[in-house]
């Protein structure tokens, strides 16, 4: 069958019972226990049927109770010929409790099986069920023909009524998995992301700091080599000390910023340079809080830039300059250019690389060559 409004089933969610409320589903377990009780004591207070009768009555009335609870499984599990057949059963025991002359058992049956094929089948195949279950009904029942109609015509429409009710709270249901799916799947790509900054923030600080000793402790061994007095290496060797400590202090630093505890961008900047002998620094443009990704961005390429000058091109002059722009903050890192250092061929080369893969990551860029005087490294990062 072609998937239509005829032939299409009401959804699980709408057939379940996770899309109703509690107390909805506490009223409809009354109800259901109220009917029944209701069938049970019909059965034993009829005034026509005595011992084995009664029992049989009680017996069908279960059975129904039984089929009805193996029809809302069928229904649910979209089973369109057993949910027919048992229909068919529970037509069947209307029919018989009506000829045992049971006759409100069996207008309670046929009546359930109108509004239920109505509100959970197909129309397509509600359709008829709801006929035969009506039909049966108007023929035994004893009001006049138009109250009758009438009855008929409020137990359709009743049944369909539960349909669209249903279907709504169904509807309701499916968007609501698919908020909390969404909801679940943001709160894991922003975990994802969370342990990708601070793997990128450890990794940075790791790569400077260990490349920065890796340098002076470079040196040492080209001192030994060469022969150097004791006070040459010693020195080398101190400064590696310091730049272990440093690397230390960074990381605590790194640590305070996935807190959200960073010091002033101008501060640290300041006292970046201030390492570097013959380095200067200049801040122009409205000075404002970034975010903390641009803010480390800026960090970060700021230290790669003055290790890669002290590798390089040790004794130049160093020239750094924050900018802040409207809609971007600019940091341009220029050293006046020097013979090739000892430890220029030290080092992976992975730096500039790394910083610029952090500044594309935010939509930035980061450019760095040589110019007339010497390198220069500007990384620009929109805010």
């Amino acid at each position: 069958m072609t998937d239509n409004a005829w032939t299409r089933w009401p959804s699980r969610e709408a057939l379940g019972r996770e899309a109703t409320t509690r107390p909805r589903r506490l009223l409809g377990w009354v109800t259901r226990s109220l009917v029944l009780a209701m069938l049970l004591w019909s059965a034993f207070n009829s005034s026509h049927v005595q011992g084995w009768g009664v029992l049989g009555a009680v017996a069908g009335i279960l059975l129904s109770a039984v089929v009805a609870w193996a029809l809302f499984r069928t229904t649910l599990a979209h089973r369109l010929w057993p949910s027919l057949t048992l229909f068919g059963v529970l037509l069947t025991i209307a029919v018989a409790a009506r000829a045992a002359d049971f006759g409100v058992v069996a207008l309670v049956l046929w009546c359930g099986c109108a509004i239920t094929a109505l509100e959970r089948l197909p129309i397509i195949a509600a359709l008829p069920v709801a006929v035969v279950a009506l039909a049966l009904y108007a023929a035994v029942n004893d009001d006049v023909w138009l109250t009758t109609l009438v009855t008929t015509a409020g137990l359709a429409l009743a049944g369909y009524v539960l349909r669209l009710d249903a279907e709504a709270r169904g509807n309701a249901q499916r968007l609501l998995n698919q908020e909390r799916a969404a909801r679940a799947a943001e709160a894991e790509s922003a975990a994802l992301a969370e342990r990708a900054r601070i793997a990128r923030e450890i990794h940075d600080v790791l790569a400077h700091s260990l490349s920065a000793q890796l340098v002076h402790l470079e040196a040492a061994r080209l001192l030994i080599d060469g022969g150097a007095d004791r006070d040459q290496i010693l020195e080398r060797v101190v400064a590696a000390r310091g730049m272990a400590r440093d690397g230390l202090a960074e990381t605590r630093q790194a640590l305070s910023a996935l807190r959200g505890e960073m010091t002033p961008l101008e501060e640290f900047l300041r006292r970046l340079v201030g390492t570097a002998d013959g380095a200067e620094t200049t801040i122009s443009g409205e000075r404002r809080p970034l975010p903390a990704e641009a803010s480390q961005a800026v960090r970060r390429v700021a230290q790669e830039a003055l290790t890669n000058v002290r590798k390089h091109a040790p004794g130049a002059r160093i020239r750094m300059r924050l900018e802040y722009g409207e809609e971007q903050v600019t940091l341009v890192v220029r050293d006046s250019g020097g013979s090739p250092g000892e430890l220029t061929t030290t080092g992976g080369g992975y730096g500039l690389l790394g910083m610029r893969e952090r500044a594309e990551l935010l939509g930035g860029s980061l450019d760095a060559g040589p110019d007339d005087e010497g390198f220069v490294v500007t990384l620009k990062v929109p805010v």
